[in-house]
């Protein structure tokens, strides 16, 4: 697929954002302390509601569908359900923006992160036919991109396991912790010849949104 334009990439973070601000004043209790399946429902529902209350949203987003069945790369697995699944007004609905969550606390951190997250882009489980994607941290411990995600990618044997090309960069939206980060892919399509069955790299987008109790007061 074509690379989706850095402009809509951003109203989609900010949307993304927005709704999450929204459920963690609404359901503050579920964000602040449910699992990572209670809080994407919840972004999800609001999400599909940004679609019939904002106009720009909705010229954007078609529908968002959390847990939707996708297949692997190369179909060897058929029931692969990446978090949300953004089906966007202009791209064929095979092929949505993915999103991946992730909870990051005192126990669970940036290993899980990446080893439960970022990887699945990079083998080709999620996202295989396009060039971005997007993960998503539920934040309750005070990390930041900073100071969790930066210095694990750069050590070299993390930055060699998740294929980094570009460390994480700043999206300099200043409102919220956002930054951009490109890997090579470890797979090769198996139903075109070379060199049309590369994927190329992926560049995700990597928000990390405040989900602790003190954040909704």
């Amino acid at each position: 697929m074509a690379a989706i334009d850095d402009v809509y990439l951003h109203v989609i973070a900010d949307g993304v954002v927005q709704a999450f601000e929204e459920i963690r004043q609404s359901a503050t209790e579920t964000v602040a302390t449910g699992d990572e399946t209670e809080v994407t429902a919840l972004l999800e529902a609001r999400l599909n509601r940004m679609i019939e209350e904002d106009q720009v949203w909705r010229q954007l987003v078609a529908s968002v569908v959390r847990g939707k069945e996708s297949l692997s790369f190369d179909g060897a697995h058929l029931e692969k359900r990446p978090d949300l699944s953004i089906h966007l007004t202009s791209r064929t609905r095979r092929f949505p923006l993915i999103a991946e969550a992730k909870i990051i606390d005192a126990a669970r951190g940036e290993q899980l992160y990446c080893r439960q997250g970022l990887q699945r882009f990079l083998n080709g489980e999620y996202a295989w036919g396009g060039r971005e994607a997007l993960m998503i941290a539920y934040v309750r411990d005070g990390s930041t991109i900073e100071t969790r995600l930066t210095p694990y990618l750069a050590l070299p044997a993390q930055a060699t396991n998740y294929a980094v090309e570009s460390a994480p960069t700043s999206l300099g939206l200043g409102l919220y912790d956002a930054s951009r980060t490109g890997h090579r892919r470890s797979f090769l399509y198996t139903h075109t010849p070379p060199p049309a069955n590369d994927p190329g790299g992926i560049a995700l987008w990597h928000l990390w949104v405040d989900a602790s109790a003190a954040a909704a007061t």
